[in-house]
């Protein structure tokens, strides 16, 4: 925690210019078969480079592709700095990033993971590799990237989550959840496959580099750290970072830049 806090003092006494390059395009998805709005940020050096490591991001709950760069416009300043791209994705207003196995339009693991991949490194300059791909998100979006990252080593070579729902099953009747899985009093067995705390066993040590955080004072903070715990007894590596914060983006502000910065690490290696 005290490199990350000293790496990002530094980075505010830098006084460059920043000039991000920012994308809204439309991605064809041939399993939900429909067009998929999503932002695409590039660094203001793109055309000079031969090809930049990619950090997918996705939103929380009833958000939209739009709310990073709406509501977190430093993004745009760290993608500059750290010369890679951000990938924005909708994921629906409530998709949880699943495959929903009871609605055929909801299909987003399959989205995310395969569909928007192959389409970015076609029409990007990208490194082409999980070397050169991270995932994280909010809230849904945490238990998304986490969900998706364990699910598709081959895809992503480093994952986070900031204040994700790791585990649903403490919540069966919020967030439209019931509705993409069935109920949990009807399909238990559905639940326990469809959380992030039950996807460890598909980690070895160092299989997947991984940033967790999760504010003291927020509603999932119990859940992240029973997957911290579960991590530590699994002896995977990973970094936990908590602190004073709730379940709104004064949080989701600060969070992202230390987010960022390890994936910043990661790409560097």
């Amino acid at each position: 925690m005290k490199n990350y806090l000293i790496s990002l003092l530094a980075m505010w006494y830098v006084a460059d210019v920043y000039a991000a390059k920012v994308d809204t395009i439309a991605v064809d998805s041939r399993a939900m078969g429909k067009a998929i709005k999503t932002v695409v940020i590039v660094p203001d050096d793109y055309d000079s480079l031969d090809s930049l490591p990619v950090v997918y991001l996705l939103h929380g709950y009833s958000g939209n592709y739009a709310d990073w760069v709406t509501k977190a416009p430093e993004i745009k300043d760290i993608a500059d700095r750290y010369h890679f791209m951000i990938v924005c994705p909708d994921g629906g207003y409530g998709s949880w990033y699943w495959d929903s196995p009871v609605d055929d339009s909801f299909q987003y693991e399959t989205f995310v993971s395969r569909e928007l991949v192959k389409w970015v490194d076609a029409n990007y300059k990208t490194l082409r590799s999980r070397q050169g791909r991270a995932i994280s998100g909010l809230s849904m979006g945490g238990h998304g990237a986490l969900y998706l990252a364990m699910r598709h080593l081959d895809v992503y070579g480093a994952a986070g989550s900031t204040a994700g729902g790791v585990d649903i099953r403490p919540f069966p009747l919020n967030w439209d959840m019931a509705e993409r899985l069935g109920s949990y009093a009807d399909y238990p067995e559905r639940w326990d496959a469809h959380t992030v705390i039950n996807q460890l066993h598909r980690l070895t040590p160092d299989t997947l580099a991984l940033v967790i955080d999760c504010g003291t004072g927020d509603f999932f903070y119990h859940v992240n750290e029973q997957l911290h715990r579960k991590l530590l007894d699994r002896n995977i590596p990973h970094t936990y970072i908590t602190g004073p914060g709730a379940h709104n983006w004064m949080y989701w502000q600060q969070s992202i830049c230390y987010q960022l910065l390890y994936f910043h690490e990661f790409f560097g290696r």
